[in-house]
Formats: C-alpha cells, structure tokens, sequence
C-alpha cells in the first residue's frame, strides 16, 4: 500500500510563491484564501540579516483531528492516506477548521464548501502526476511520492536526511516533513 508524503526543505526554499500560483491555478483557489502559502521570517540584527521559509498546508496527519470530528463522514482519507473532503456530504459545519490545529482548513467564499490542500490528489497524484506546487518548484525544495516504495525520491531523501514534522507533540503523525534551514548564510 503507499504511503504518499511531500517533505519542504527550507534550505532550498527561496520564497518565490511559485508553488502557491500553480495550486491556486491547478485547483481553481479563490482570492482571499489558500490551500498552501510560503511564509517568511526575518532573523537577526542588521546588517546580519537572515530570511527563512516555511510552507503552512495541511500535513495530511495519519491520526487526523478532522475527520474525527466529522459528523457527515465528509472528511475522510484516501487508501494512500491523503485526507479528502467529499463536497456532497459536507454541510460545512466547520468542525474540521476547529479541530484542525495547522490551520489548514477554510471556507470557500464563493461555494461556501470547506477546501484545503489535497496533494493534488484527484486531478494528479493518482494519476501518476506529482502534486502542482511540486511540479513547478524552480529550487527542487519539494520531494513528494511514496515513502513505501524504496526507489523513490522521497524514501532516497529520507534515508541521508534527518527531517521534522510540523507540531509531532500533537501526535498526528503528518506526511509533511520539512528539512529545517541550517543556512548560515546572511544578506549583506
């Protein structure tokens, strides 16, 4: 059975936004709201600044807050694990942005549906594609494909590279790693 998880590796991460233009391309996302954003944060003292680059998207946690607390059933996962939202049987309740605690969830302003990153799921990865916002990525910082497959990229990267996973305290278990910037680097 596979096991699909994306890994972010901040290192290689330079804020472009290109990954968040082909979601938002690729899955019809309104303005106003998002399925993924690259955030930045400025550390240290001037002239010894530093820009570092985290992504905010569902992790797609194994043990998902969300689809326990789903009354219709409408939040479910995927036999490869992805957590999905069936648009027919969700009565947006809102239940899942609550118990979501990445903040990963919205509601669609215009079909007033619940969205949220899917890993392109229906309309690429099953399809043999990888996710949009991978696709594009100019740097390679995204990895995505099946952990349980030992030829893949994802399982290659894995094994030579320690990884963290957004808020492991909550044991969720998300299949979203990120590689944390070890950058010394400054700007001058």
């Amino acid at each position: 059975m596979k096991k699909l998880i994306m890994i972010h590796d901040e290192n290689l991460c330079i804020g472009c936004q290109a990954c968040s233009v082909a979601c938002r391309n690729e899955n019809g996302v309104p303005s106003g709201v998002y399925r993924l954003q690259v955030h930045g944060k400025t550390s240290g003292v001037f002239p010894n600044l530093k820009l570092d680059y985290s992504r905010a998207s569902c992790v797609m946690c194994e043990d998902s807050p969300c689809v326990d607390v789903c009354p219709t059933g409408a939040s479910f996962k995927t036999k490869d694990g992805v957590t999905l939202i069936d648009e027919r049987l969700c009565v947006s309740c809102k239940y899942c942005i609550l118990a979501c605690p990445y903040d990963a969830r919205f509601v669609d302003p215009v079909t007033h549906a619940i969205g949220k990153c899917t890993f392109c799921y229906t309309n690429r990865t099953n399809k043999g594609l990888q996710p949009a916002c991978v696709s594009v990525c100019p740097t390679d910082a995204l990895t995505f494909g099946d952990v349980n497959d030992v030829n893949s990229e994802v399982s290659k990267l894995l094994a030579k590279t320690s990884v963290e996973y957004p808020k492991a305290y909550l044991n969720t278990k998300p299949r979203l790693a990120n590689i944390k910037n070890k950058k010394g680097g400054h700007y001058e």
